[in-house]
């Protein structure tokens, strides 16, 4: 289904992609963006009823959208969060205190007693509700959406750690009475746990290491030897022999306290919006999931939010976009090597021979040892040698001339996925999926 907007860009009910081409073969309509793609009238249409609806499953990682009109998915989408904003925060920090050491430069200490505002947020969690508000706001502007369901979802993470927990144990929490050493020595027995050593000096050790993206979380701690703690390296214990060690290491609990620390902000933000929100948990989303046959992927649970999910769901697409959030570039002007040192400098301005890095082109190379057509995000230079990100890779080195600008760059990479297929229909609960 192709999105449609009058003259007074005022959204209009989806039409099908035969009639889109006709209007656009007609004069009757051009093309207004490419992804999602959406068509402009060059006629005025009276307000369509909104009759659309958002469907929201938001996850640390990944975060289903399904846009519905009555019992009919019309559209499907996955957003694909930033995960490296803090690693990049970090390596900018390190940056700036090598700069500041590197020119001798005395500066005074900062005050200890900053403040931040009510309801602030890390920056890596803020992207994502920024992501959700963006392409929920740019859906309302391109169909009709008069209501908002979205799943929020509230995890117990201690419960998640330990089913049989209850009562005041909630507040004793895992160190009751212990310091983190001396409850490692009584649960290992005073003794290494790689090599089985005793009366020797242990250190803490991680079983997913740091390095590898484990936590201090005492389920991720054990005591190991200084021979065995250097041997395993930045190994993991299943990785250095030891799978029953690793076994004890408990599943992280990031993605959990991710969507707990921002649901309330994502589900204030959709208020602001002016629409109806209907929330719904994720048992309701597995239930209707699992009542109509659909396999488990994000824009399906999106489609299965809430009470409102219909009894019989008609999916009118057979594509899915994947918008995968980028950035909008970088304030660095310095290139580094591998260890942090300047290397080069880059360019002062943005715009290249009216391209600018993270536009969606489209080059057309008509002969030599890379000619063909390329679509894809373009990274631009100073000298018009532009290189083309596409989803075969990357190609390097194609002059500016051969360049077209298809969509200019908001932050996002594009590309369209098959959908998953759907398992058979739960007929004993009177539902089914329209294929």
């Amino acid at each position: 289904m192709v999105f449609v907007i009058d003259t007074n860009k005022q959204s209009q009910p989806m039409v099908h992609p035969a009639e889109a081409r006709k209007l656009l073969r007609d004069g009757k309509a051009a093309v207004f963006r490419r992804v999602p793609f959406t068509i402009i009238l060059k006629e005025e249409r009276p307000p369509a009823e909104k009759s659309y609806r958002i469907k929201i499953d938001y996850g640390s990682k990944h975060t289903g959208l399904a846009l519905l009109d009555g019992n009919k998915a019309v559209w499907l989408g996955q957003i694909e969060h930033r995960t490296n904003i803090k690693s990049l925060l970090d390596k900018r920090r390190g940056y700036r205190r090598r700069r500041r050491s590197a020119n001798l430069r005395h500066r005074k200490p900062r005050f200890d007693n900053r403040t931040r505002p009510r309801g602030w947020l890390p920056p890596s969690l803020e992207s994502r509700v920024g992501n959700i508000e963006t392409w929920v706001r740019r859906l309302c502007t391109l169909a009709p959406v008069g209501v908002i369901s979205y799943e929020n979802v509230k995890f117990d993470t201690q419960l998640v750690q330990d089913d049989t927990i209850d009562g005041v144990q909630y507040q004793q929490g895992t160190l009751q009475g212990y310091e983190v050493r001396e409850y490692l020595l009584e649960r290992r027995g005073r003794r290494c746990a790689y090599c089985g050593k005793e009366h020797v000096p242990l250190e803490i050790e991680h079983i997913v290491p740091r390095s590898r993206g484990g936590s201090s979380r005492i389920s991720n701690l054990t005591l190991a030897c200084h021979e065995c703690n250097q041997a395993k390296g930045a190994m993991t214990a299943e990785e250095f022999g030891h799978p029953e060690i690793q076994k004890q290491a408990k599943k992280p609990l990031r993605d959990a306290a991710i969507v707990t620390a921002t649901r309330w902000r994502v589900y204030d933000m959709l208020v602001g919006t002016g629409l109806p929100v209907e929330c719904g948990t994720g048992g309701r989303t597995k239930y209707n999931r699992t009542r109509l046959g659909l396999p488990k992927e994000h824009y399906y649970d999106a489609c299965c939010v809430g009470e409102s999910t219909p009894d019989m769901l008609a999916i009118k697409t057979n594509e899915v976009l994947v918008i995968t959030a980028k950035g909008r570039g970088s304030h660095c002007r310095t290139n580094v090597n591998a260890s942090g040192f300047p290397r080069g400098y880059r360019a002062r301005q943005k715009l290249f021979f009216g391209f600018s890095t993270g536009d969606y082109c489209k080059a057309d190379i008509g002969s030599g040892k890379k000619a063909g057509t390329y679509v894809g995000r373009v990274l631009c230079r100073k000298t018009g040698s532009f290189d083309i990100n596409t989803m075969q890779g990357r190609v390097q080195g194609l002059n500016h001339k051969w360049f077209t600008v298809l969509q200019r760059a908001d932050g996002y990479e594009y590309h369209t996925e098959k959908r998953g297929a759907t398992s058979s229909p739960c007929l004993k609960a009177g539902a089914s999926v329209v294929q």
